[in-house]
């Protein structure tokens, strides 16, 4: 017998989801700031750190802490396979796009195309994780509002490329850092209330089970303990590189 799975929202985790948001989003607006290394050739390590900034922090990062705050009133898991494959998605398409934009910020049309694939990245990272997430049962899709979180995606990642380069001052990144963690949990949430979940089994209390599954229960520690790793490496690499620029600004004064 079917019957719908009841929700219910943690305030406090949809709060940190939007939190991780910000920081992702900050972090790699303030690497973008070198993407570019002497003779203007672009620095790949910075290329990297926007991939895992705003797609592993300030994407990934938000999207499992989003969905944990989710609580259903059934037996869940989650697969690794499709957990750990959406989050490197989500470095690859950032740091690809960003890769594209770089080389003309200033075209318009090079800038589209980016946020265009980038958002659709957004998305194949969302709802490949949203499949990851296992129950006895399936989800009902609202196809309209899975449509409007393509849209948000995909405006969402074209003004984030815009912002990457055109956000010089520490007011500009952090206002532009706020906006983007806005957009990022809009199309997060607008993603999550399109879906409808249904229990199939009458052992609602059951954790499905399988290779490389690990309970709800456990997935905290890991999504949180990954993401605090990943912003205190990035931030600690931003740091230095800002003290390295500084102290060559100065031998040459």
């Amino acid at each position: 017998m079917n019957t719908i799975v009841n929700t219910t929202w943690d305030p406090g985790l949809i709060a940190l989801s939007f939190a991780f948001a910000v920081v992702g989003s900050f972090v790699a607006l303030s690497a973008a700031t070198r993407l570019y290394a002497s003779r203007g050739r672009l620095d790949w390590i910075n290329v990297l750190a926007v991939g895992v900034a705003l797609g592993g922090v300030g994407v990934w990062s938000m999207h499992f802490i989003g969905m944990l705050a989710l609580r259903l009133d059934v037996g869940s898991s989650y697969s690794m396979l499709e957990t750990f494959t959406s989050l490197a998605v989500a470095v690859a398409a950032t740091a690809g796009s960003v890769a594209m934009a770089a080389r003309r910020p200033d075209s318009l049309p090079r800038l589209l195309m980016a946020g265009l694939l980038l958002g659709m990245s957004v998305v194949v990272m969302h709802y490949l994780g949203m499949f990851g997430l296992k129950i006895y049962g399936f989800i009902s899709w609202d196809m309209a509002l899975v449509g409007a979180s393509m849209l948000i995606a995909v405006v969402a990642a074209t003004a984030a490329l815009w912002l990457a380069f055109n956000s010089p001052t520490l007011g500009r990144r952090v206002a532009a850092s706020l906006a983007m963690g806005v957009a990022v949990c809009a199309m997060h949430y607008t993603g999550m209330a399109a879906a409808e979940f249904v229990c199939t089994t009458s052992e609602r209390t059951a954790i499905p089970q399988g290779a490389g599954y690990i309970s709800s229960f456990r997935l905290p520690l890991l999504v949180i303990g990954t993401t605090v790793m990943l912003t205190l490496l990035l931030s600690l690499d931003q740091l230095f590189q800002h003290l390295r620029t500084r102290a060559v600004r100065l031998r040459g004064a």
